[in-house]
């Protein structure tokens, strides 16, 4: 069974249902050891007092803030977890919001949340009461050291919980504004055609890190003592009239056999997540 990652009550008015929190998702790469070039042996982190010119044990490390430039003001595990909000075991859910209201940016990282024994019911009422009115739930979880503003929402897995960057973690970058004033109407109905020619529906297990399998395939090799072959680079071509770029892409599109239709009767946040 997966481990728990927060276990507490969600507090919906009167209501409090006994959930636990799981990770949605985790990504996977290859992991690499860093080694002694001489003897391939492995080589490990020191943690060093400069001070003292010496290592140090990790027992004799305490948690620090630096308030101004080499002044520290240190805390201690009982004096942070003073500061900790009741958040920390109950999840109050403060509004409801139209969850095609929320800019994707604001998502962080995905959990399961599911209902202990005596939960169940009160588990069941929400996550329909959330499926039908077409609503998410704000709330705010404090976990990880952290306090998260979070978003429940509905799924064909039950409740997901979302956590949220806060408003003054999103970068707001002027570069990537949009320009619509760029493009005319001939252009517009291409690209609107290219799209339609590739519409899919959504199955997310064909696709593949090309990379990390190209890095498993290398190191099976180089153990095997196997010459190790470069991936072809492809050449990209250089666009010098979007109109004829499109063009050409039309045509190629359809000489290839066509994909099924995506649906467009299933709303966007009512997909599994």
């Amino acid at each position: 069974m997966a481990a728990t990652v927060w276990k507490g009550f969600i507090s919906f008015g009167l209501v409090s249902i006994p959930v636990r929190l799981f990770s949605g998702a985790r990504g996977e790469t290859i992991h690499f050891h860093l080694l002694h070039k001489k003897d391939n042996s492995r080589i490990h982190e020191v943690t060093y007092c400069n001070a003292e010119d010496k290592p140090v044990p990790r027992n004799d490390l305490v948690r620090g803030y630096e308030y101004r430039k080499g002044k520290y003001v240190v805390l201690t595990p009982e004096e942070i977890k003073k500061a900790t909000p009741p958040t920390a075991k109950v999840m109050e859910i403060m509004e409801f919001v139209k969850g095609e209201d929320i800019d994707p940016i604001y998502f962080e990282s995905s959990y399961y949340v599911a209902p202990d024994e005596n939960g169940k019911k009160p588990y069941a009422l929400l996550l329909e009461a959330l499926a039908q009115s077409g609503f998410d739930a704000l709330a705010k979880v404090t976990m990880h050291r952290r306090e998260h503003v979070v978003i429940l929402r509905p799924s064909q897995r039950g409740l997901m919980l979302h956590t949220m960057y806060y408003t003054d973690e999103i970068r707001n970058v002027a570069e990537f504004t949009p320009h619509k004033n760029l493009v005319n109407d001939k252009e517009l109905k291409l690209a609107k055609n290219l799209i339609e020619s590739l519409m899919a529906d959504f199955h997310p297990e064909k696709y593949k890190d090309t990379y990390r399998e190209n890095l498993k395939k290398l190191i099976d090799a180089k153990a095997k003592g196997k010459e190790i072959k470069a991936a072809p680079e492809p050449a990209p071509a250089k666009v010098v009239d979007i109109m004829e770029a499109l063009k050409q892409s039309l045509a190629e599109k359809k000489e290839q056999p066509p994909k099924r239709a995506a649906s467009k009767k299933t709303p966007r946040r009512k997909r599994a997540a």
